[in-house]
């Protein structure tokens, strides 16, 4: 790798970075949602995150998503990112975002188009270099999934 390629790199993690500290700092969709049909509550204990994630639907679509709760950056970041990414997105595409979100940080081996499929949230591909943050990143995701089910409460454990 040359220099230039190393300072290319560094610097697109300073810039992801810099996206997870803007959405922890000042997170959107931090509300609670009236009248929600799904809602679910995640609890990472080894950190403890906890974050509530609320959905109102319209037939087969998320009409909107937001999030209470108080957590890390990280947590609170992809919270923020995955209200913004789901918002009135098919349910099947905001599932299918959840697994491709779960693949990103859990296997080193991106799949072809993962990473453009995810825009902006593949600024936590580096959180897969630090194992126990996994959990924080993903929280919220395993949170939204079970608000799209039947509800309920969700752990890391």
């Amino acid at each position: 790798m040359t220099q230039h390629q190393a300072d290319d790199l560094q610097d697109l993690d300073d810039l992801y970075q810099q996206v997870i500290l803007d959405h922890g700092r000042r997170p959107r969709n931090f509300r609670a949602l009236e009248k929600a049909d799904g809602k679910a509550e995640g609890f990472n204990p080894l950190c403890g995150d906890r974050v509530t994630i609320e959905v109102k639907l319209e037939g087969d679509r998320v009409a909107d998503a937001a999030f209470t709760g108080k957590g890390c950056a990280i947590c609170t970041a992809s919270a923020s990112m995955l209200t913004q990414a789901v918002k009135g997105k098919p349910i099947a595409e905001a599932r299918r975002l959840f697994e491709e979100f779960h693949h990103l940080l859990t296997d080193a081996a991106a799949q072809d188009g993962e990473e453009e499929r995810l825009g902006k949230l593949v600024v936590f591909a580096g959180v897969r270099k630090y194992p126990i943050r996994v959990k924080c990143a993903t929280l919220p995701w395993h949170t939204f999934k079970v608000a799209l089910e039947d509800g309920g409460k969700v752990t890391t454990e």
